[in-house]
């Protein structure tokens, strides 16, 4: 018995720690350390959010015409992302912010009404430190070590893409990167990602730039 309620001790301290988001307090020092001077000749464009993000690699190059930061960290969720908007965010005032959260919020365990409520919170937030800014919700992805949890991605896509829809959030869109990663049966496509099955090779960077690319105007 003593076992087992060390053990319940043990799971719980982990999860707390797993949410703790200055778990990510040096990934964000280095990030918010590195040089940086804005190109007024340019669009300042942000990525921000978790490692789908964080590990692409090329974005800054990938949009010709803007400036583009990637900010992404880590396997944040948006409870991180929300603990970290002034210095990934709100301190550099981008022109045309892209945020990918939801991915690992799902994935732990949170209820779509818990990320729904926390996306509400930061675009709240959003609007009123950075009214003019341009916000693009970027889906949830599908991929295959998580195709199990089909069904509660797409239930967090429709909440999303509804909530921008809203007339609170005019500055704010929905961008589905879920169903061009699908194939013509509506699986989850299967060269699209690297060998842990969940994070994205450069085909799938493709289909990401060609999605988001729509968004943004010709300079």
């Amino acid at each position: 018995m003593k076992a087992l309620a060390l053990l319940f001790i043990c799971l719980i301290s982990t999860h707390v720690l797993a949410q703790d988001p200055t778990r990510f307090a040096g990934e964000i020092e280095v990030i918010t350390n590195r040089d940086f001077e804005r190109n007024n000749d340019q669009p300042l464009v942000f990525f921000t959010g978790s490692s789908s993000i964080r590990m692409w690699k090329n974005v800054e190059t990938t949009f010709p015409g803007y400036q583009v930061i990637n900010n992404g960290f880590g396997g944040s969720e948006f409870s991180d992302l929300i603990h970290y908007k002034q210095e990934l965010i709100y301190a550099f005032e981008p022109d045309i912010l892209f945020i990918y959260e939801g991915d690992n919020d799902v994935n732990s365990g949170k209820s779509k009404e818990e990320i729904l409520k926390e996306a509400v919170s930061l675009l709240d937030d959003i609007k009123l430190k950075l009214p003019d800014t341009q916000v693009y919700m970027i889906s949830p992805k599908p991929s295959i070590s998580r195709w199990h949890l089909k069904d509660e991605y797409e239930q967090v896509n429709d909440a999303l893409n509804q909530l921008t829809q809203s007339d609170e959030y005019p500055n704010v869109s929905f961008i589905d990167v879920w169903s061009p990663m699908l194939d013509d049966n509506g699986s989850v496509k299967d060269d699209v990602f690297i060998e842990d099955d969940l994070h994205m090779n450069e085909k799938g960077y493709e289909i990401w730039a060609a999605v988001i690319g729509e968004y943004l105007p010709e300079q």
